[in-house]
């Protein structure tokens, strides 16, 4: 399942955002307002999880805002006790589900596999793009059926251009999605786990291309 998670709480996000990897998920972590909307429309998901109380936009307008666009995935809501005074309302608005804060991340995840089953989805662990596939639950990936030793970040690194294959992602995303906010890396250890990943490569038709000075993409040999 590919679940856009909305959430600026540093902590609480990384937490959500840890344990739905473990279970097999592909999480796109957003944690302003402003890129909610931009971030759903660029790529599918199968559900998403907001937090009301964001920077800069409010989760209630971005719902709304949603809905009008025609964007269809359920939407799990993460709020305070305080924040939901009228919960018939925030359904109404176009929210499928809601959780009180503070919650076991357990029920969380169930609540999202319940969404997707009520509105007809099916979760998938496996991502992919040309002869390249990732099985997003075992961590293992293949190339023609073939395995390839690969890191942990360089799993990740390969997941992230996968799910966005044809499309540049910025270096800076990468950076944010690859490293905790409190490591002291520079960009030239992201080059490094591309180098890596090109050359295990070697054998995919597909290749990561560069854009300079803005990022890298993830495309088929043609």
């Amino acid at each position: 399942m590919r679940i856009l998670l909305v959430e600026d709480n540093e902590d609480l996000g990384e937490a959500i955002e840890k344990r739905l990897r473990s279970a097999g998920h592909s999480v796109e972590w957003v944690k302003d307002g402003d890129d909610v909307v931009p971030t759903a429309e660029a790529e599918p998901f199968d559900a998403v999880a907001l937090d009301l109380m964001l920077p800069h936009r409010d989760g209630i307008s971005l719902i709304a805002e949603l809905r009008k666009r025609k964007f269809n995935a359920p939407i799990l809501v993460i709020t305070a006790r305080s924040e939901i005074d009228d919960k018939v309302s925030l359904l109404d608005l176009g929210a499928d589900d809601y959780l009180v804060k503070p919650f076991d991340l357990r029920e969380l995840e169930a609540r999202l596999r319940a969404l997707l089953r009520r509105t007809g989805g099916q979760a998938s662990s496996t991502v992919g793009v040309g002869n390249l596939e990732l099985d997003l639950a075992g961590l293992n990936a293949a190339v023609s059926g073939k395995a390839l030793e690969l890191g942990r970040r360089e799993f990740r690194l390969l997941e992230i251009l996968v799910a966005h294959a044809g499309k540049v992602v910025a270096k800076e995303r990468l950076m944010n999605q690859l490293f905790n906010f409190d490591e002291n890396v520079s960009v030239n250890a992201l080059e490094l786990h591309i180098s890596r990943l090109r050359k295990k490569l070697e054998h995919a038709n597909v290749e990561i291309g560069t854009v300079r000075g803005v990022g890298y993409v993830v495309r088929v040999n043609e």
